[in-house]
C-alpha cells in the first residue's frame, strides 16, 4: 500500500538521500533549507544540532504542509567546543590537527514533521576515535578535497574511513543520517517503510 502523503528530504547532502535509498525510502522531492547554522551562545553540541534539524523540518514544513518532511543536522565537537562545516583547507586541516589521536563527539538530529503539524526529532550521538595524524596524513587529506563542506572537515565514508580507530555508536549516524532512528520516526508517524 503507497503512502498517501509525499516525502520531502529538506537537505541538499546527498549521502543522507543515498543513506535513505539504502532502507528502501526514496524521498518524493528534496527540498533543501537554507537556515542560519551559526551555534547561539551558550549553545551545547547537543542542542545545536537538534535546534538546526528542527528549524530545517520547520522552514520546508511551511512551504509543503501536506508532506512527510525530513530533516536531519550533524554537528562535529570535542568537549563543548563545535567544530566548523569545514569551507577551506585550512578549516579541514585545523579541524583533523584537532581531532589527531583524540576522541570526538559525531552529534546527528533527525526530526519529521508530518502532515497537520505532529513533530517527532531523535538525537544520535556518536564517539569517534582518530589515530595520531602525521603533518602528511593532514595534507594528503587536505588534498583530496573530501573535507570541504563537511561537519569536522571530514567525511567518514570516504577517505577518512583510514583515520579512525574506534568508532562508538552509529555510523550511518556519523555519515549523516542515523537509519534505525529515521527508519523509527518515519513508522511512528505513520509513514510506510518498506
Amino acid at each position: 500500500m503507497p503512502n498517501l502523503a509525499p516525502l520531502v528530504l529538506a537537505s541538499a547532502s546527498p549521502r543522507r538521500l543515498d543513506l535513505l535509498r539504502q532502507i528502501g525510502v526514496m524521498p518524493d522531492t528534496v527540498e533543501a533549507a537554507d537556515i542560519d547554522e551559526s551555534p547561539l551562545n551558550d549553545e551545547t553540541p547537543r542542542q545545536l544540532a537538534l535546534r538546526l534539524a528542527r528549524a530545517k523540518a520547520a522552514l520546508v514544513a511551511e512551504r509543503r504542509g501536506d508532506a512527510f518532511v525530513l530533516a536531519a543536522d550533524t554537528v562535529v565537537a570535542i568537549g563543548r567546543r563545535i567544530l566548523p562545516k569545514a569551507e577551506t583547507d585550512d578549516q579541514v586541516a585545523a579541524c583533523l590537527a584537532l581531532m589527531s589521536g583524540r576522541w570526538h563527539r559525531v552529534l546527528t538530529a533527525v526530526c519529521l514533521r508530518a502532515p497537520g503539524g505532529r513533530e517527532a526529532c531523535r538525537r544520535v550521538e556518536t564517539r569517534v576515535q582518530f589515530k595520531r595524524l602525521s603533518d602528511q596524513d593532514i595534507e594528503a587529506y587536505v588534498r583530496s578535497g573530501e573535507g570541504l563542506g563537511k561537519a569536522g572537515g571530514y567525511g567518514v565514508q570516504g577517505r577518512a574511513g583510514a583515520l579512525v580507530i574506534a568508532l562508538h555508536g552509529s555510523y550511518s549516524g556519523v555519515v549523516g543520517l542515523p537509519l534505525y532512528e529515521t527508519s523509527n520516526l518515519l513508522a511512528g508517524l505513520g509513514y510506510r517503510v518498506p
